[in-house]
């Protein structure tokens, strides 16, 4: 064969090759898809398993929480590493809502296989998916609530959160104390969420978990002879060095006698002794003679034993090397004013705190710093028995504090048990002559049908048949009145009468991030080997 008669050749087959690359670069970004939503699928809703996580050590972690099983899970498949990592952002943004986000990808992804294998293009599909998530996020809108932000509505929203983290016993445990937590940091100006420090204590049990409306600090004093409680105690807030520092470069001194020794000695306590000396007459002064108060340090640096053995002896009890983010919260705790220096200590730079006092477990120590006047930052100690179930407990707080926080924030609730993914896929059906035009219309419809996979698995986890009960709350839409599952008998539900509640923008983000997901797996047409050559230096991309 001739060299133009066998360049011709290859060029007639060059559009069959490359038509079944891409056909493969689908089929595999589809299957990764599909294959993530499988495993996370069963963990969804308040009746979803849990899943155990071993790591190479040997250490095991059981959750059923979405963004740690996604960031802790082994993921070869590049794609599912990738919607893995966008769904895992998902919980940095909201604080939920990642489960969903990977229902929903491998959802519109099967829904689109449908249409792609009958020779839809992907981006007509595409397409359809930016109409149908504009118009999504338009009845999302009008589908939400601005009810009063009370305690008790507050407390079915942490409510709805936890009891998909956790068993039914431990979410009323936890449910008034994350609420509460929320409530009592929250400012006409903000709310920060890092003013709820979260403890964990290796005792008792998940039950046992408590609201401290103070700090819980992880160590006690350090000289057996101070006291373990004190009443009525002024705080004084250091960031001061209480013992003898070396110096920043190498240096020496040299003497040639006892004598010089000792004087250098005296020279160096004597620079401690006069910072000790100002606390203490600052302590006589606002305590006096008076036994009813007390008075306590709690210092960012180091204390030595001399100086612990000085305030020991006046009854003060000293804490050192606090954690430097706790000194802003202990400001807003006892009202009091962290100092740099001894120098100007006035009583009004000292806090109050109306029990201070030591608790011992095993062999560690908690200094407990409550009965304040006005706390601005409060304390969760979380107890368990064992490593796992600390940990479990403290992701469900972590993803309860975001709930309430994002309702607050928000001013708005969304009805929760699936009732918004039945409400707007019925919607986009109804309307779809309306949104869309030509064939972008298989888009709006195969969206339309992947929002249905929310509650189909929330009933399905449940043990019902998820195709009848979801059929029964389609129907009952018809109703003035919203429907969502009932997941105990399998019956619809108004999920506002039940308190069932979804935040909006995690329902608003997961939309948004899972069509985003979606529609660039659906565009990517070849699966490539990449490399850092093309990086080095005096190289450049492929072809130059």
């Amino acid at each position: 064969m001739s060299g133009p008669s066998s360049g011709s050749t290859l060029q007639l087959l060059n559009p069959k090759a490359e038509s079944l690359r891409r056909d493969a670069a689908l089929r595999v970004n589809i299957a990764a898809a599909q294959g993530l939503q499988q495993v996370l699928e069963t963990n969804l809703g308040p009746q979803g398993t849990l899943k155990m996580l071993v790591d190479g050590s040997g250490n095991i972690k059981l959750t059923k929480d979405g963004k740690v099983l996604l960031s802790e899970m082994q993921i070869q498949n590049p794609t599912a590493v990738m919607i893995a990592r966008a769904a895992a952002a998902q919980d940095e943004i909201t604080g939920d809502g990642t489960t969903t986000v990977v229902l929903l990808v491998g959802e519109l992804l099967k829904q689109a296989e449908r249409f792609i294998t009958e020779g839809v293009h992907p981006r007509i599909i595409t397409d359809g998916f930016e109409i149908a998530r504009k118009n999504t996020l338009k009845y999302l809108d009008e589908f939400k609530q601005n009810p009063e932000l009370d305690r008790e509505l507050l407390l079915q929203v942490a409510r709805s959160s936890l009891s998909t983290k956790v068993n039914k016993d431990v979410t009323e445990v936890l449910t008034p104390i994350v609420t509460d937590a929320v409530l009592n940091v929250k400012s006409e100006e903000s709310l920060d969420l890092h003013m709820v420090e979260i403890m964990q204590m290796q005792h008792e049990s998940a039950k046992n978990t408590e609201l401290v409306k103070g700090l819980v600090l992880d160590h006690g004093g350090r000289h057996p002879d101070m006291p373990k409680l004190v009443n009525n105690a002024y705080v004084l807030i250091l960031n001061v060095s209480l013992e003898y520092e070396k110096t920043e470069v190498n240096s020496s001194f040299f003497y040639s006698s006892a004598e010089q020794r000792d004087k250098l000695i005296q020279s160096e306590r004597k620079f401690v002794d006069e910072k000790l000396k100002k606390i203490v007459d600052l302590k006589n002064e606002v305590c006096g003679l008076d036994s009813d108060k007390g008075f306590v340090i709690i210092n960012q640096k180091g204390i030595d034993p001399m100086s612990l053995d000085v305030l020991a002896k006046h009854n003060i009890l000293a804490l050192r090397r606090a954690k430097r983010r706790n000194m802003e919260r202990l400001q807003l705790v006892t009202g009091g004013e962290a100092q740099n220096s001894v120098d100007d200590l006035t009583p009004e730079i000292l806090g109050y705190s109306g029990k201070v006092y030591e608790q011992t477990i095993g062999e560690e120590k908690f200094t407990f710093v409550t009965e304040n006047k006005d706390p601005k930052s409060v304390t969760i100690l979380i107890k368990s028995a064992t490593n796992h179930a600390l940990n479990q407990t403290k992701d469900a707080v972590r993803d309860g504090l975001r709930a309430v926080a994002n309702v607050i924030k928000d001013n708005a609730v969304v009805p929760g048990a699936g009732a918004f993914f039945i409400a707007s896929s019925d919607y986009l059906k109804k309307n779809l002559s309306n949104l869309a035009e030509g064939r972008n219309k298989t888009g709006v419809e195969a969206f339309a049908d992947a929002l249905l996979v929310v509650p189909k698995t929330l009933v399905r986890n449940a043990g019902h048949d998820a195709l009848d009960v979801v059929a029964q709350c389609q129907d009952d839409l018809n109703d003035e009145r919203v429907v969502g599952v009932d997941l105990n008998d399998g019956d619809s539900c108004d999920p506002t009468i039940e308190g069932i509640w979804d935040s909006f923008r995690v329902l608003r983000n997961a939309v948004t991030s899972s069509v985003g997901i979606a529609s660039n797996l659906l565009l990517c047409d070849e699966l490539l080997k990449a490399g850092r050559s093309s990086l080095k230096e005096g190289g450049g991309p492929p072809g130059q």
